[in-house]
């Protein structure tokens, strides 16, 4: 089994390479943001829960999020493996989903982390707010903050799967099909 932590800044190209990956090699993809939604709006108990601290302006638990997740990983048979969106965020959620994953005995294959300098991200974020409409993408401070966020909570958890020789970093500046051709290169060697 094939399970991925796809990792990078905002404006890496996550989004567009983890399409490439699971048409490739037939993975599952577990957004995090679209298993919150889907809770949410099937007003499921965990979503219900979930909803409680998002609507006091509070971070979910991370045990809820696990819990989201385990449901979601459980509803496919037999799967080739899934690519994790948007998880783990920090190392306690790193340390959680080797635990879910483990008890599955299912555990992460590695992470591919996207590399894409500063100001890369800037020029990618204001180009895709030009084609796509997000506005979040559109304001330099946002997209400050966005990167500064990133950078203090999230990049630490590289050194999480580092520890474990699971982290392979990745040159994400280039053509897509290049940088696709570097991640595919990167999975098959191992």
């Amino acid at each position: 089994m094939l399970n991925i932590v796809l990792f990078g800044p905002p404006g890496a190209g996550k989004g567009t390479q983890s399409e490439r990956l699971i048409e490739r090699y037939g993975l599952v993809h577990l957004s995090t943001g679209d298993i919150f939604r889907a809770n949410i709006k099937g007003e499921t108990e965990l979503g219900v829960l979930a909803k409680s601290f998002m609507d006091e302006g509070k971070l979910v638990p991370d045990e809820v999020t696990i819990n989201m997740l385990r449901t979601e990983v459980l509803k496919h048979e037999n799967p080739k493996g899934f690519i994790f969106d948007g998880f783990p965020r920090t190392n306690a959620q790193a340390q959680a989903l080797d635990i879910l994953l483990e008890g599955l005995n299912a555990p992460i294959t590695m992470m591919l982390a996207l590399e894409v300098e500063e100001s890369e991200l800037k020029i990618r974020l204001m180009k895709r707010a030009e084609s796509s409409g997000r506005v979040d993408d559109a304001d330099p401070a946002i997209i400050e903050n966005r990167i500064r966020v990133y950078n203090n909570e999230t990049a630490p958890v590289k050194e999480f799967y580092m520890a474990q020789n699971k982290f392979k970093s990745i040159d994400g500046i280039g053509s897509i099909d290049g940088i696709t051709q570097r991640l595919f290169e990167t999975i098959e060697k191992d």
